[in-house]
């Protein structure tokens, strides 16, 4: 017999909560294999191989790509700057140095430098090409910034290739 002021009850089934009970199931499963795939991607963005030989390119040489992640100024584009090869790449690789960017290869001072520099949140790798050509007293920075993956950056090289720039003309 139950303590007093306490009944014993029945739990009545009610219609319907085995099997909402299983759909909530289901999609807990489906939330963590989503999630597992969402960090199998992550992991696979940051340490997937990247060649050299692939992102070095001469920003001078490139056909734009089909696709609107990129920026490119070279040729009749590319930006003249009034100060010695010398002086504009130490410009260039402090404000890369300040976002992060990492040599790929070759380097400033060759006057040709490819630098990779990965999204914050996901590690998305982007890839900027710089070739420096000396003229007189002055320089032309010829730059190619573009991202591996998607099909859109969001503006995110063009706003590098103006915020490079910027540093390099010393402002």
């Amino acid at each position: 017999m139950p303590p007093e002021g306490r009944r014993e009850g029945r739990r009545l089934d009610v219609p319907g909560e085995a099997s909402h009970l299983r759909g909530m199931r289901i999609l807990m499963y489906c939330l963590i294999i989503l999630a597992i795939i969402a960090i199998a991607a992550t992991v696979f963005v940051r340490v997937a191989p990247v060649d050299a030989a692939d992102w070095h390119v001469d920003p001078e040489d490139v056909t734009a790509p089909g696709s609107r992640n990129f920026a490119l100024l070279a040729g009749a584009e590319a930006l003249r700057i009034d100060a010695p090869a010398l002086s504009v790449a130490g410009r260039v690789q402090a404000i890369a140095e300040a976002e992060g960017a990492q040599v790929l290869a070759g380097s400033v001072a060759e006057g040709h430098v490819t630098y990779i520099v990965r999204t914050r949140l996901m590690g998305f790798p982007d890839f900027i090409s710089i070739r420096l050509v000396p003229e007189d007293e002055m320089t032309r920075l010829h730059i190619f910034s573009r991202s591996r993956y998607g099909e859109s950056d969001f503006g995110v090289n063009t706003a590098r290739v103006q915020r490079w720039l910027s540093a390099a003309r010393g402002e």
